[in-house]
């Protein structure tokens, strides 16, 4: 069987997505069900998905899939209709990105993991067949008129610090997995309110609610399709967004502006800004939020040490990488990793 995986270089590969002519459409779906043989699944998949070049990151395992994609504008419906081709996924939402252009992605990876979001839950008694209550864009709005009303931000602090929904709470961690049992300690106090919990498309806060319903919790509702589907739906509606600023992304973009307003700051100078970016020293790769100005005095770094290490020769560079492990200490996005830098990078300004 020929080899089922890309084997182009990643900068060939985003080279040759940038002289493309034909448009593409960032499109973002899920679906919880049963998958019986992951592997025969995410083969079948690459096949078909390769063959209309779509590009993007999916993962399959056991409890379904994650998919985040990029698709030839052209080759749209043939996509749907191969998706829904497939059982479990015929009629599956699919969201389609509020502020794109297309070149979210450069080359198609499909996955096997054993689960499509790592969640930590190891009780056996769990199960996603028992769930929040979905609600859309109107009832939002109007649930989140009642004093009532409980709002849960399912994301990590560097997606909540660029955007959220008005008076929503952020589980202060670094990781989904850490969130779960967090969400229902601090919530102990609310079980009687509505609950209702968001993420960017639906398939962390999906699993939130059908872990405070094991945990107890009576009235618990979650976002269908997320911020995403509600942003959509709010301009369909001509609602007032109650979700405020940017919403983070999962891919080269980074995030997708839902409203003007800019309530985040800039990591370095504090002045207000919202654009995340990675550090451009390769032995770095800190994300963080930087505004044109300190992008431009900083060459795209994080500090002057990054800042000097990028300025050198490549290949002096990649000798001073060698031997690094570019695992969670290289590429975290914890505040414990971030913060002190920040502070100190204040403290001097």
């Amino acid at each position: 069987m020929a080899v089922l995986h890309n084997r182009v270089s990643q900068e060939e590969l985003k080279k040759l997505l940038y002289q493309e002519t034909t448009p593409r459409t960032t499109i973002s779906f899920y679906q919880y069900f049963t998958v019986d043989d992951p592997q025969q699944f995410r083969d079948e998949l690459y096949i078909h998905l390769n063959a209309l070049k779509v590009f993007g990151r999916i993962y399959i395992a056991k409890e379904g899939i994650n998919a985040q994609v990029s698709v030839p504008f052209d080759n749209v419906e043939a996509f749907r209709n191969y998706l829904y081709s497939i059982a479990p996924l015929s009629g599956l939402r699919l969201n389609i990105a509020v502020d794109d252009d297309g070149k979210s992605f450069w080359v198609l990876k499909i996955k096997v993991r054993q689960k499509i979001v790592a969640d930590g839950i190891t009780d056996p008694a769990f199960s996603m067949e028992n769930k929040g209550r979905y609600v859309n864009a109107i009832q939002m709005n109007e649930l989140l008129q009642d004093e009532d009303t409980v709002v849960i931000d399912m994301r990590n602090h560097y997606e909540y610090e660029v955007g959220h929904f008005e008076k929503a709470i952020e589980i202060p961690s670094d990781t989904f997995r850490e969130q779960l049992p967090m969400a229902v300690d601090m919530m102990q106090d609310k079980k009687e309110k509505n609950i209702i919990m968001y993420c960017t498309g639906g398939i962390r806060c999906e699993k939130a609610s059908a872990y405070m319903l094991h945990n107890g919790f009576n009235n618990v509702f979650h976002l269908e399709g997320g911020i995403i589907n509600y942003a959509k739906q709010a301009k369909e509606n001509n609602l007032d967004s109650k979700f405020i600023g940017k919403n983070f992304v999962f891919d080269d973009r980074l995030g997708e502006r839902i409203t003007n307003d800019i309530i985040a700051r800039c990591h370095q100078c504090g002045e207000p800004a919202d654009t995340h970016t990675n550090c451009k020293n390769e032995a770095c790769h800190l994300l963080f939020i930087q505004c044109a100005a300190c992008a431009e005095k900083y060459d795209g770094c994080c500090s002057e040490g990054c800042q000097a290490v990028y300025n050198l020769p490549i290949e002096v560079q990649k000798e001073m990488r060698k031997g690094i492990k570019k695992g969670t200490m290289i590429f975290n996005k914890s505040k414990q990793r971030l913060r002190p830098r920040l502070d100190e990078r204040n403290a001097k300004g």
